[in-house]
Parts: C-alpha cells; sequence; structure tokens
C-alpha cells in the first residue's frame, strides 16, 4: 500500500504531462479546424476532399511515402541481410556509413543532390553533357521520383537498424537445418528467415512511411520548384498571407489519420502471429559466404553509400571552399571566404 501511494504522485504527473503534451494540441487542432467566424463548421473538410488541388497534394503525399517506405525496404532489408548473417568485408566501415546517413537531416540530402541532380548546373548533369554532348540532362532532381529517392536515402537506415538487430540475434540453426534438408539459398530465405523477420520489415517500413508523411524540408525544396505539394508544403502555405489557420488544422488531419491506419496495420498483420527466436551470446551465427556474389554485393553496398554520403558530402565540401560552386574547382576557385562569413560576419 505504501508502494502504491508513492508512486500515485508520478503517474499523476506523467498523466499531466501526457495531457499537456498530447491532448492539448490534438484537441486544439480539432477545434480549429472545425472553426470559422460564424460558428462550428465542417465546411474546411469538405474543401480539403472536394479541391482538386488539395486532393493532388493528398494523393501525392501518400504515393510519395508509399514509395520511400518501398524503397527504403529494398535498400535497407538487404544491406541488413548483408552485414549480419553473411562475410561482406567491410561491414564495421558499412555500419558506420549507414550511421553518418541516419543523422544527416533529410534537408541537407536534398539540398546537396540540387547541387548534384538540378537540370541545369548539378554537377552530375553537367558532367553527363560534358561526355555525351546531350542537351537533355541525365536526371532531374525536382520530381517525384527525385523526391523519393532523396527520402528514401536517409530513411532506409530505420529498416537496416531493424533487420540487422533482429538478424543479429537470431541463430543460424534453423537456416542451416533447412539447408541441410535440401532447401537452396533463395527458398531458405522465404521460407526461413524471411518470416523471422517480417516484424523487423514492417516496423521499418512504417518508419520509412511515416518519416516522408511528416517532412517539410525535402518536399520544400525539390516538390514545390517542380510545382506541386505535399501535405506538410501545403499547410506551409496556409500560413502564407492571407493565413488560413483552420484549413492547415483540417488539412493536417489526414496525417494523424495516417498514423492511426499505419499502427493498426501493423496489429493486424502481426497480432495474431507469434515470432520466436532463440539467440543470445551462446547462440551461433555462422557467417554465409557469398562465394563470387562477395565484391559484387560489397560493389553495390559502396554505390549505395556514395550516393547517400559520399557525394552530397563531397559536393558540399566542395561549395563550402568555392567562390563560385558551380565552376571547376581550381586554385582561382578557392577560398576561406564562405567560412570567415558564416563564422565570424554574419
Amino acid at each position: 500500500m505504501i508502494v502504491v501511494e508513492r508512486a500515485l504522485p508520478v503517474w499523476i504527473v506523467a498523466a499531466l504531462l501526457l495531457v499537456a503534451l498530447m491532448a492539448l494540441p490534438l484537441g486544439w487542432l480539432a477545434w480549429v479546424s472545425v472553426s470559422s467566424e460564424r460558428g462550428a463548421t465542417l465546411a474546411h473538410y469538405a474543401a480539403v476532399f472536394t479541391d482538386p488541388r488539395l486532393q493532388r497534394a493528398l494523393w501525392t503525399t501518400l504515393v510519395m511515402a508509399a514509395w520511400v517506405g518501398l524503397v527504403a525496404v529494398a535498400l535497407g532489408a538487404p544491406l541488413g541481410w548483408l552485414t549480419a548473417r553473411t562475410d561482406l568485408p567491410g561491414k564495421a566501415v558499412i555500419r558506420s556509413l549507414v550511421l553518418a546517413s541516419f543523422v544527416t537531416p533529410p534537408f541537407l540530402g536534398a539540398f546537396a543532390w540540387i547541387m548534384l541532380a538540378g537540370p541545369n548546373a548539378g554537377l552530375l548533369n553537367r558532367l553527363w553533357r560534358a561526355l555525351t554532348g546531350a542537351d537533355a540532362p541525365l536526371v532531374n532532381i525536382f520530381s517525384l521520383p527525385g523526391l523519393v529517392f532523396v527520402i528514401a536515402l536517409y530513411t532506409f537506415p530505420y529498416v537496416y537498424v531493424m533487420i540487422a538487430n533482429t538478424l543479429a540475434l537470431i541463430a543460424s540453426d534453423l537456416e542451416e537445418a533447412a539447408a541441410v534438408l535440401g532447401a537452396g539459398r533463395v527458398r531458405v530465405a522465404l521460407t526461413v528467415t524471411l518470416p523471422m523477420v517480417l516484424p523487423a520489415i514492417l516496423s521499418g517500413f512504417i518508419l520509412a512511411v511515416l518519416q516522408a508523411l511528416a517532412l517539410f524540408g525535402s518536399p520544400a525544396m525539390l516538390a514545390m520548384p517542380a510545382g506541386f505539394h505535399t501535405v506538410t508544403t501545403q499547410i506551409w502555405a496556409f500560413f502564407q498571407y492571407p493565413p488560413r489557420p483552420e484549413m492547415a488544422a483540417a488539412f493536417s488531419i489526414p496525417l494523424l489519420l495516417a498514423t492511426a491506419l499505419l499502427l493498426q496495420l501493423q496489429k493486424l498483420v502481426l497480432g495474431r502471429r507469434g515470432f520466436a527466436t532463440v539467440g543470445g551470446r551462446g547462440a551461433q551465427r555462422r557467417p554465409i559466404p557469398l562465394g563470387p556474389w562477395k565484391y559484387p554485393a560489397l560493389a553495390a553496398v559502396l554505390a549505395l553509400m556514395a550516393c547517400a554520403i559520399v557525394l552530397p558530402y563531397g559536393v558540399l565540401a566542395r561549395a563550402a571552399f568555392a567562390r563560385a560552386w558551380a565552376q571547376p574547382l581550381g586554385w582561382e576557385n578557392l577560398t576561406l571566404a564562405n567560412w570567415t562569413f558564416t563564422f565570424l560576419e554574419y
């Protein structure tokens, strides 16, 4: 009884914090979304779901987030398996590069990829034109595929971490038993490994989708110049003159509904399925030999790391020391003025 009495103030404080941090903002958001000068109204919601421009922003956001989740799984799942289960060389370096991608702000990646793949002055497109003589750019980052590509580069670590950590705790006994019984590597992966990591894949997919839904910086840099909006940039647009906070509140509700729907989907898929893994310090995890695929796999991984880390950080460093970032980096174009202005004068 004494323990309960001592814990009661802690629970009261936690409940008050939950109300202050969650219930009040969400309640206020819901109230503003139905408010007008004449009283409560559903006109804002009607506009959200009938205005073609707003419908387009909603649909674009859903498509973009779904593709980001799929691409993140396509990148993170094989990478997690390669580093946790195989004899891929350079695993420590690869993990460090994935961590660097994880902590890189997506808007910073978007900024770097504008300098790399902008249709006019992007360094990759300029190199393409110089090599081929083509007039059209090789890639245009100001597009929906470009937006998906950039966001996925900095959300696939969610999937990677989930899968790599799960595989690191699963003993390889079941996979070896299946191989002894005559199952090939593909069949073992599909029938043994995949079911064990399915919760991790789904969790990583949901995290990547939620991250894509909530991002503002990357869509503001890539989608708006391309002439289309996502939900977050459209909400920002509602606060431009003349501000329309009630429309912004109504338009933000789909984000909350999408979050709830994804969490419910996770429950439906995994709720009645049991997943048991036997692992620990004593569990055997024998690396799978990649054989002749070792170095092609390493090349593919390094290409991904180049897109996520090496090229973006390289072009940012190049621009930081250049008088004109789009010009060749010769001695006449080198300068420290950008640094002195940023840290000493600005």
